[in-house]
C-alpha cells in the first residue's frame, strides 16, 4: 500500500495530525487571545470531537459503497476549510464554527483512508495500519514545533495559513492516486446495527472507549495544565512532540506484534499500563518529571492505536470495513468530546486531582469491560478479506 503513488495519501494524514497537533499546543494562547475559560475550552475542543463522530459515523459507509475518492476530497476540503475559519475567528462562536469543519475533515478522510490501508493487503493489515498511524503521529510531531516556531515569529494566524496551504497542495495529488474502487451497492440495512449485534465490535469499541478518554483530557486541558504550572510556550510544545515520538516509531511493529499474539492481548497490556500513567499526572508538579512521565505514557498508546484499528478490522464482516472503522473512530471522537468538555468543567471546579484521578478510573472499568465482551480478540485468527 505504502508506495510512492499512494504517498499523497498518507502525506495527507500527516498535515491533518500536524493541524491537530497544533491545536494541542496553541490552547492556552488561545484562551488568553479569546478571552475563554476552562469549559469554554472544552466546548472548542469538544465541538471538533463532535463533527469527527457525525463524519465518521455517517460517513463512512460509503467507503464500502464506492465513494472513497469522494469521502478523501471532501474530508480536505473542510479540513482547508477549518483552518481558514481559525484565522477568522473573531470569537468563542468562530471558533467553535473552525474545529467543527476541522473534526469534519478529518472523520470524512481517516475511515477512507484506513478501508484501503486493510483491503489493499489483509494480511499485514496490523503492520500497514501502524505505518499510517506512525504518519499521524509524525503529524503530531511536526504540529507543535511547527505552531511555535511560526506563533513565534508571525503569530497566531500564521500556524493556520500554512496548514490551509499544505492541504491545498495536496488535493490534486490525492484526486490522482490509483486505486480500485469497492463496487456500488445499494444499503441493506443499517451497517451500525450489523457491527453492533457482534460481541467482538463491542469488546474493542468499549477499549476503543478508554483510550480516547486520554485524549479528550489532553486536548482541552494539557496545555491548559502546564500553562498553570508555569510551564512557557515552548516547554508545551516540546511535551506534546515528546509524547508523539514513540507513536512515529512503534505502531508498525505494535501492529505487526498484535496480528502475531491477539489485538485485544495487546490493548489489555498497553491501555492497563497506561491508566497508572493518567493517575500519576495529579501527582507529578516537578516538568521534568510529566516530561518523563509522558514519554513513558506515550510508549503504551503506541502499542494501542493499531492493535485497536486491527481489532476492529478483523471482526467486522468484509462488506462493512470502512463503516467498521469509522464506528470505533466516530465513538472514541464522542467520547473525546464529552471527555474534553467534562475536563474543563471539572478542571476548572475541582482541579487537577479530580480530573487524572476520575479519567483514570473510568479508563480501568471502560478496559475490563472491553476485554470481556472481546475475548475472542485475545488471540491470533485470520484477518477478513476485503
Amino acid at each position: 500500500m505504502f508506495q510512492r503513488r499512494t504517498l499523497p495519501l498518507f502525506l495527507s494524514t500527516f498535515v491533518l495530525m500536524t493541524g491537530y497537533g497544533s491545536i494541542f499546543t496553541l490552547l492556552a494562547v488561545i484562551r488568553e487571545e479569546f478571552g475563554l475559560s476552562e469549559a469554554e475550552v472544552g466546548v472548542v475542543g469538544a465541538a471538533g470531537f463532535l463533527a469527527g463522530f457525525v463524519a465518521q459515523i455517517g460517513l463512512a459507509r460509503f467507503a464500502d459503497r464506492g465513494r472513497t475518492r469522494l469521502l478523501l476530497q471532501l474530508g480536505l476540503l473542510c479540513a482547508i476549510a477549518g483552518n481558514v475559519g481559525m484565522i477568522f475567528a473573531a470569537d468563542f462562536w468562530g471558533l467553535v464554527a473552525a474545529r467543527v469543519l476541522l473534526g469534519l475533515g478529518g472523520g470524512a478522510f481517516s475511515p477512507a483512508v484506513r478501508r484501503l490501508v486493510i483491503a489493499a493487503d489483509p494480511a499485514r493489515a496490523g503492520e500497514r495500519l501502524g505505518l499510517l498511524a506512525s504518519f499521524d503521529m509524525a503529524g503530531l510531531i511536526a504540529g507543535p514545533v511547527l505552531a511555535s516556531i511560526l506563533y513565534q515569529g508571525f503569530g497566531l494566524d500564521a500556524t493556520f495559513l500554512a496548514l490551509a496551504g499544505m492541504l491545498a497542495v495536496l488535493v490534486l495529488p490525492v484526486l490522482r492516486v490509483p486505486f480500485e474502487e469497492s463496487p456500488p451497492r445499494d444499503a441493506t440495512g443499517s451497517p451500525l446495527a450489523a457491527l453492533l449485534s457482534l460481541r467482538a465490535i463491542r469488546g474493542v469499541l468499549l477499549c476503543s472507549l478508554a483510550f480516547y478518554i486520554t485524549i479528550g483530557v489532553f486536548e482541552a486541558i494539557w496545555a491548559v495544565f502546564l500553562d498553570d504550572l508555569g510551564a512557557s510556550q515552548t516547554y508545551i510544545g516540546a511535551t506534546i512532540s515528546v509524547f508523539s515520538l514513540p507513536m512515529l516509531i512503534l505502531p508498525a511493529f505494535a501492529g505487526r506484534f498484535a496480528g502475531r499474539v491477539g489485538p485485544l492481548r495487546v490493548v489489555a497490556l498497553s491501555v492497563g499500563c497506561a491508566i497508572p500513567c493518567m493517575a500519576l499526572y495529579a501527582v507529578v508538579t516537578d516538568l521534568v518529571g510529566l516530561a518523563l512521565l509522558v514519554f513513558l505514557h506515550a510508549i503504551f498508546d503506541a502499542c494501542t492505536m493499531p492493535s485497536l484499528q486491527l481489532g476492529i478490522a478483523r471482526a467486522s464482516p468484509a462488506e462493512h470495513l470502512a463503516s467498521g472503522q469509522g464506528l470505533v473512530g466516530g465513538a472514541g471522537q464522542l467520547t473525546a468530546a464529552a471527555t474534553a468538555l467534562a475536563s474543563g468543567w471539572i478542571y476548572g471546579l475541582w482541579g487537577a486531582e479530580a480530573l487524572f484521578f476520575g479519567s483514570a478510573g473510568l479508563m480501568a472499568v471502560l478496559l475490563v469491560l472491553g476485554l470481556w465482551q472481546g475475548v475472542s480478540l485475545m488471540s491470533p485468527a485470520e484477518p477478513p478479506s476485503a
